[in-house]
């Protein structure tokens, strides 16, 4: 029973002292507002925007104010500036064409490999499973050059979806840089469809 009555007068106790500091508290933002108020302004040209004095009928530049610069200057050094860059700009695009071109040529010859290695294969598969006395006697060696044969295309084929891969980055780069594809579609769809 005392410890009940105890308790009671301590709930009691905490919920008045919680009443008076509450109803006596001064928000944190309402302190920080008073204080600004109360603080002169210092330096006149460094002006401080914040939620309570940003303009909401005016632009707001933050870039500063304008240097002064010679203007018959500008005009010269703006055409001198877009002639090189956009001199720039054709013989990167060239070179990432020459490159694409370069790539192109790449990948068909090791597609062009790619074939005719799984022909060969082919002819040498139908070639020793048409002789069953051939099949008796050479078995081991089959086994060996088959392992071979296919490692030899596993690895053709692993460089030549590696060499389509930049070729399909190259092209990504020319057509973020505006460079006009020829063609595209119709050399990847035949290589692709060739590599399987």
């Amino acid at each position: 029973m005392k410890q009940t009555i105890i308790t009671t007068w301590m709930a009691a106790i905490a919920l008045v002292l919680l009443g008076v500091g509450a109803a006596s508290a001064q928000s944190l933002g309402d302190y920080a507002r008073s204080i600004r108020k109360d603080k002169p302004d210092t330096n006149a040209t460094d002006r401080h925007y914040d939620n309570d004095n940003l303009p909401t009928d005016q632009k707001l530049s933050v870039v500063g104010p304008a240097a002064a610069n010679s203007s018959s200057d500008k005009p010269a050094a703006a055409a001198n500036s877009t002639a090189s860059a956009q001199a720039d700009t054709q013989k990167s695009k060239q070179d990432l064409q020459s490159d694409i071109d370069t790539q192109k040529e790449k990948m068909d010859s090791l597609n062009h490999e790619l074939e005719l290695e799984q022909r060969e294969y082919r002819l040498r598969a139908v070639e020793f499973y048409s002789d069953a006395g051939n099949r008796l006697r050479n078995s081991a060696q089959w086994d060996k050059d088959d392992a071979k044969y296919k490692s030899d295309l596993a690895t053709k084929q692993k460089d030549l979806d590696a060499a389509r891969q930049q070729l399909e980055n190259l092209q990504e780069q020319g057509r973020k840089a505006g460079l006009k594809q020829k063609d595209e579609d119709s050399d990847t769809s035949t290589s692709k469809d060739a590599g399987k």
